[in-house]
């Protein structure tokens, strides 16, 4: 350990000189690959708010419950409390025929004059049931069960295009992930390689010398955990400017998107996004690495 800090000063000079062998190439693969960690934490962004938006549908999904009108407001009541307590369903409330119809004249608008033609309010009571998607399957058959209940209004195939929409989101972010992965991968390995091939006279003179395999490999790993994580620092920061340039222009005009926490969501995507920098640069200089042994 001793000795490998007392010659961390000749890994990095070794990296630079490495990395200035080949301006061009080694810059051009910054900008490439600053554009593809961009591409990756747009998706990352994306997918972080569209969880975080489904996550608050969740909360809001809900089915409505009918009962026999025979009971009388005890026996409501009593199966609303019922309800409530069945496993999955968060949240139960009775809604009454003058509640129902306000709601339904909020949906309608300016339609909503319709309503007028009738004598008498043409809705019924019913039981506001909120429940978890994920146990959508198993709640909805049991409160159909229960004697009292008439029949279940479940929206069904609106909560199971959110449950779409979460894998959706989910599948469609872990194929960027591996997309940009083994893209970055092949980047940071050919750059490696390339600087092997540049320097294999200095190597074999070093293995001459009685240099370590770690020796001579370390300034190359450096390479690639240099070039990753500038990348990576590109890209997070072409991020933060079009999240705070679109949370501005979201949160003007479109007060009604439920949008996650700025503050919380950045250090998340930083973290993420360099954190992934120096995953890629290290293994993909440890597969450039890897030829070193074949080109010397």
């Amino acid at each position: 350990m001793k000795t490998f800090i007392y010659n961390i000063g000749y890994f990095f000079k070794e990296a630079i000189r490495t990395i200035k062998s080949n301006v061009l190439s080694n810059f051009i693969s910054v900008i490439g690959t600053s554009l593809i960690l961009f591409l990756l934490g747009m998706v990352v962004t994306v997918t972080y708010i569209g969880n975080e938006f489904v996550s608050k549908l969740e909360q809001e999904a809900e089915i409505n419950a009918y009962y026999k009108e025979n009971l009388n407001n005890e026996d409501i009541i009593e199966l609303t409390e019922v309800i409530s307590n069945i496993e999955g369903v968060t949240d139960a409330r009775l809604v009454d025929e003058e509640e129902a119809k306000s709601y339904m004249e909020g949906m309608l608008g300016e339609e909503a004059k319709i309503l007028e033609l009738f004598d008498e309010n043409p809705f019924t009571a019913y039981i506001e049931v909120r429940i978890n998607l994920s146990t959508m399957d198993n709640v909805i058959p049991e409160i159909s069960r229960l004697d009292d209940i008439d029949y279940v209004r479940d929206n069904k195939g609106v909560l199971s295009q959110l449950n779409g929409i979460i894998r959706g989101i989910e599948i469609f972010g872990a194929l960027i992930i591996i997309a940009v992965g083994i893209t970055t991968l092949i980047i940071i390995s050919h750059l490696i390689r390339q600087g092997i091939y540049n320097n294999k006279e200095q190597i074999n003179t070093l293995r001459l010398l009685g240099a370590s395999e770690g020796f001579i490999g370390f300034p190359y790993i450096l390479v690639g955990l240099l070039l990753t994580l500038l990348g990576g620092l590109i890209g997070t920061i072409l991020l933060l400017l079009l999240i705070n340039g679109s949370y501005d222009l979201l949160g003007n005009g479109f007060l009604f998107l439920p949008l996650p926490d700025r503050g919380l969501m950045v250090r998340y995507i930083i973290m993420f996004i360099m954190g992934i920098s120096f995953i890629l640069g290290l293994l993909g200089s440890l597969f450039g690495l890897s030829s070193i042994g074949k080109n010397n």
